[in-house]
């Protein structure tokens, strides 16, 4: 990559937006500064102060084809750029607009209510202090009417140049009009009459030499990157450089290079628009509320999974020494070509209800309930290359089976781009081969995924993987889990309707009127998926006196405790208030659980020293929705944490 270190003055900046000759990448985020700080920058310039580099890029090259658009503000035809502004939009637009034409920018107060600005330069506090200076750039209203009363009083004028030349106020964009300020300040000078002359003239003499001849002069340093830049540079300029504001991902650089792509425009007539074709995938993520977490990137980079495996089969056909990798890095979503994304993206989006349906019936039921939002690009994808074998009884386990690995394993948490690279490669051919029984090596997520059984003591906190993994594996059962108020079976339908949540099986209270271990009482143990009101029915009382209470709710004990069983808890430990074989049948019970999802033994490490578990301390106590034992009242009391 090869740049440059020029110099640009105000002027040459100025009127190469006005030509076109300087543009916006089309990627780059609306204009947005507010009145004070287009005001401050102003000042900067008056004072001769430096006010920031700004980076450009030279147009033309074959590795970056971005689709440009004038600086905002800018009226009229333009010719094709010979540079884009890669930093320095704001400060460089905010100059264009305050210093050309007529020198009116819509901007902002700090209130973020709209507004209409025109700049002057008051000429006595120009040439005094430094801190006269600050207050001599002038931000008014743009039809230089300052009122009150609603805007039926006038309190100050300068709505014409007599009036701006009588008070001595210099619109900001004089020193830029053609011709120079030379004219303006000709009126000023005979603005105050016969005997204001001299001292008029004086000052105008300190402006030119102290103000206008540096500021007309001002050099703003840049840094000219030549044609041979590569996209993932110019990615790695907005997230290590920019100073314009959030730095701008993956997705917006590739809408610009994809709306510049030539072969489309000419076979179409229309450029192509990446938030187009995303809002169609919108369109159907927003259909299932599992869905809801998956972002534009997440996508791109699933297209870009399927996009590089293709050509490293293709590669490795050929006989090439190196394949492609198939890659879901930055670099390589931005090195994607039009035709590939559209080759794919359609196919990915027709994956997404297969996606819902599939962790819909593994009982995530919601995008927050998702162990990990990057399994969503997994499953995409591998459906795509599975395609509609995937359903079949023995291919789905296999898919089950990796799915569940990922999630109890807890192997989504860092490097995903390298999992889900390796997902495709090696997923699609295990799940397939299971049709016939045939040999293929399991993918690594399987391979590797391994469940310590002192985990369950450690799993705490709702928003880690395992965790959500086990609720949802917990209502997932073969044998469908019932609520135990309602009796209904907890799933799609009624999860939302019954407020579902995770809930104390002992209850919170219980636990500490009874001295049972904060890390016993906490873990997931000795915790199941309940509807709210059954879990403020339960109580803070122990399940002996609460077991009572569900057998009185129009059913026989016998068909309570098979309710009970579909929560993988043993009634008789629930009607005997016995909490340590409560706990002992229930560890067990998950386990068996978790090595079926899995398909693989659990670590029984449970009888070793326990490492690693966390003080009690070190999580948050969730108690229960009531404490009190009248189930009565219970509706009427108060919800709490749960």
């Amino acid at each position: 990559m090869s740049f440059e270190t020029p110099h640009y003055s105000i002027g040459d900046l100025l009127s190469w937006a006005a030509s076109g000759h300087l543009q916006l990448p089309d990627f780059q985020r609306d204009y947005k500064w507010d009145d004070e700080r287009i005001r401050s920058l102003l000042v900067t310039i008056v004072r001769g102060h430096p006010m920031g580099v700004v980076m450009v890029l030279e147009t033309g090259g074959k590795n970056v084809r971005f689709k440009p658009r004038p600086v905002t503000g800018v009226q009229g035809a333009v010719q094709e750029p010979s540079l884009l502004l890669l930093d320095g939009q704001q400060r460089t637009t905010s100059l264009f607009q305050a210093l050309s034409d007529d020198g009116i920018v819509d901007t902002e107060d700090d209130r973020r209510k709209k507004l209409r600005r025109k700049y002057y330069l008051d000429i006595e506090q120009a040439v005094g202090t430094s801190q006269d200076q600050d207050a001599a750039v002038r931000s008014l209203p743009h039809d230089g009417l300052v009122t009150e009363n609603f805007g039926r009083d006038v309190v100050f004028d300068v709505s014409t140049t007599e009036k701006e030349q009588q008070l001595g106020l210099m619109p900001m964009t004089a020193p830029f009009a053609p011709g120079g300020a030379m004219t303006w300040l000709l009126g000023y000078l005979a603005a105050g009459g016969p005997d204001d002359t001299p001292r008029r003239q004086l000052l105008m003499q300190q402006l030119n030499q102290q103000v206008l001849l540096p500021l007309t002069s001002y050099r703003i340093p840049a840094i000219k990157l030549g044609q041979d830049t590569s996209k993932d540079a110019v990615a790695t300029v907005f997230e290590k450089v920019n100073t314009g504001g959030l730095p701008l991902n993956v997705f917006e650089l590739l809408t610009a290079t994809f709306a510049g792509d030539r072969a489309y425009f000419e076979a179409h007539g229309t450029d192509f628009r990446l938030g187009e074709d995303w809002e169609a995938t919108t369109a159907v993520r927003d259909k299932h509320q599992v869905l809801a977490g998956l972002q534009a990137t997440d996508f791109l980079q699933g297209v870009s999974i399927l996009a590089t495996l293709e050509q490293r089969r293709q590669d490795i056909a050929d006989g090439k020494s190196k394949p492609t990798a198939t890659s879901a890095r930055k670099e390589d979503i931005l090195a994607l070509d039009l035709d590939r994304y559209l080759d794919w993206s359609d196919r990915l989006r027709k994956a997404l209800p297969w996606v819902a349906h599939f962790l819909k019936g593994e009982h995530f039921h919601t995008a927050g309930g998702l162990a990990y939002r990057s399994q969503l690009v997994s499953l995409a994808v591998v459906r795509v290359l599975v395609g509609d074998d995937i359903d079949l009884y023995a291919v789905r386990n296999r898919i089950r089976q990796w799915f569940w690995c990922g999630v109890l394993g807890e192997l989504y948490g860092s490097t995903i781009e390298t999992k889900i690279a390796r997902d495709a490669e090696q997923v699609p051919a295990w799940a397939l081969a299971a049709k016939d029984g045939s040999a293929a090596p399991q993918p690594d997520t399987v391979a590797r995924a391994s469940f310590a059984e002192t985990r369950l003591l450690s799993m705490r906190t709702r928003g880690s993987a395992a965790y959500k993994g086990v609720y949802a594996l917990l209502m997932a059962q073969q044998a469908p889990c019932v609520d135990w108020k309602f009796h209904k079976v907890i799933d799609q339908a009624t999860y939302e309707d019954m407020q579902v949540d995770i809930h104390h099986v002992f209850p919170h209270k219980w636990c500490i009127d009874n001295g049972i271990d904060p890390s016993y009482r906490e873990s997931i143990i000795n915790k199941t998926p309940l509807a709210k009101k059954t879990n403020i029915q339960l109580g803070g009382v122990s399940p002996k006196q609460y077991m009572a209470r569900l057998d009185s709710n129009g059913i026989a004990p016998e068909a309570v405790d098979d309710i009970i069983r579909s929560h993988a808890i043993d009634p008789a430990t629930l009607r005997a208030g016995d909490f340590d074989a409560y706990f002992e049948a229930r560890r067990n019970a998950l386990v068996g659980l978790i090595e079926g999802a899995m398909g693989k033994p659990v670590n029984r490490d449970w009888d070793e020293d326990l490492p690693g578990t966390e003080a009690p301390e070190a999580f948050a106590e969730e108690a229960d929705d009531v404490e009190g034992d009248d189930p009565g009242d219970a509706d009427a009391a108060g919800p709490g944490a749960s």
